[in-house]
């Protein structure tokens, strides 16, 4: 982290000179040391939730400090692949929209074939690559936000028209939705609707056809349930977790996330008091780390990591305004597609954690434990900083 500064703060110290080129301008360094902050906290946390699972006989091989080193080396590959994608022009990830979205179906394909895809938990989204599990769905949601914002700039002229507008969008999301089922993987279909969704209507299409879209999009997800026991079992595990059916069943993992919230009550039990990480509360490093992060911080954590939240995706989304009101439509739209994915991703985590929507396997974005979670999240985070950047220099009057 501490190269990243340094590179970042030559760009800043700079970007306010006079007689620096028009092509040297300042970045956000507000939005940079946020998202700085996010990950150096989400370090301590992954460490305090993950640090007695070796007690854990399914980790018994493993160092107290093994998923620490594991997260810290995935902050270091994300940050080493962002500082070579700040380099590459908007207009670049432009031309590659098609292309990457092609690659991600073809993974998404590969991930459901034996011997290829790692089935962990019954459920088959990785691919291994030796030092880590790739999981294609987060390619999914950031190749699906390129491609659907490439496509409302090259649909300008017929976003009225239902069938020429929407119709195309709707089968790639379609089609990507039926892949991610399935593994089954239905908290990535969800984001990446949401994402489709939302570049749509910000791209400017009918409000009659997007209430239409909408609608559907509620059906179709209506019916995922109710034909799926098992998602069925969930949703009533939710609107009961206490009961003496789904304690020890479907509700167990929420049952000991309010618990844990609940010890934490205003300032929590203290860095590393946390009872529930004991063995009691599963995944408590990866989707359910809010849930320690309340035990131990207390209303108070929980509430500074919303506001943090909300602030990165209002910056992310005015960015977005930004660089549309300077004619730059596709780099517009994906700044506040990653606002969206940021946003709505967060938004869904800490509701599940906190109870308020059933259960479903997404992780907090820059804090959980996961591998190509946090590289996709700093990649998208590093395109809108980059739009940002040739914001300011045509602002300045020089080239992006």
């Amino acid at each position: 982290m501490s190269a990243l500064a340094a590179r970042l703060s030559s760009w800043w110290g700079r970007g306010d000179r006079a007689d620096a080129p028009a092509r040297v301008t300042r970045i956000d360094q507000p939005l940079v040391w946020v998202t700085i902050a996010l990950l150096a906290f989400g370090l301590v946390m992954v460490y305090s939730a993950s640090v007695a699972l070796p007690d854990n006989p399914r980790f018994a091989r493993y160092s107290s400090t093994h998923f620490l080193m594991r997260h810290l080396l995935f902050v270091c590959i994300a940050m080493m692949v962002s500082l070579l994608a700040f380099q590459a022009p908007v207009a670049l990830w432009e031309r590659s929209a098609p292309w990457l979205f092609v690659v991600s179906l073809v993974l998404l394909v590969a991930v459901l074939i034996p011997h290829i895809g790692t089935v962990v938990n019954g459920a088959r989204r990785w691919i291994s690559l030796g030092f880590m599990g790739f999981q294609p769905s987060e390619l999914a949601k950031f190749a699906v936000l390129l491609y659907a914002a490439d496509y409302m700039v090259r649909k300008m002229d017929v976003k009225e028209r239902f069938f020429r507008a929407v119709l195309p969008m709707a089968t790639a999301v379609a089609v990507v939705g039926s892949l991610l089922l399935a593994e089954p993987d239905m908290g990535a279909f969800m984001v990446i609707a949401v994402i489709a969704m939302g570049i749509l209507f910000l791209g400017g299409v009918n409000a009659r056809m997007f209430f239409l879209i909408a609608t559907v999009m509620l059906v179709a997800f209506v019916l995922m349930v109710a034909l799926s026991d098992w998602r069925r079992e969930r949703i009533f595990a939710y609107l009961d977790p206490w009961s003496e059916k789904h304690a020890l069943g479907k509700g167990y993992q929420l049952s000991h996330s309010l618990i844990a919230i609940g010890r934490g009550e205003i300032f929590g039990v203290g860095l590393g008091g946390s009872v529930e990480k004991l063995h009691w509360l599963p995944e408590a490093h990866t989707d359910f780390l809010l849930a320690v992060i309340g035990e131990e911080f207390g209303l108070v954590g929980v509430v500074t990591l919303i506001a943090l939240f909300f602030w990165m995706t209002r910056r992310l989304m005015h960015i977005g305004r930004q660089a549309i009101a300077l004619d730059r439509v596709f780099a517009g739209l994906v700044a506040q597609g990653v606002g969206i994915w940021i946003g709505f991703q967060a938004f869904i985590n800490m509701g599940v954690n906190l109870g308020a929507l059933p259960t479903k396997g997404l992780t907090l974005p820059l804090l959980s434990y996961g591998g190509t979670a946090m590289l996709m999240n700093l990649l998208a985070l590093t395109v809108v900083l980059r739009i940002d950047y040739e914001n300011r220099a045509l602002m300045r009057g020089g080239r992006p």
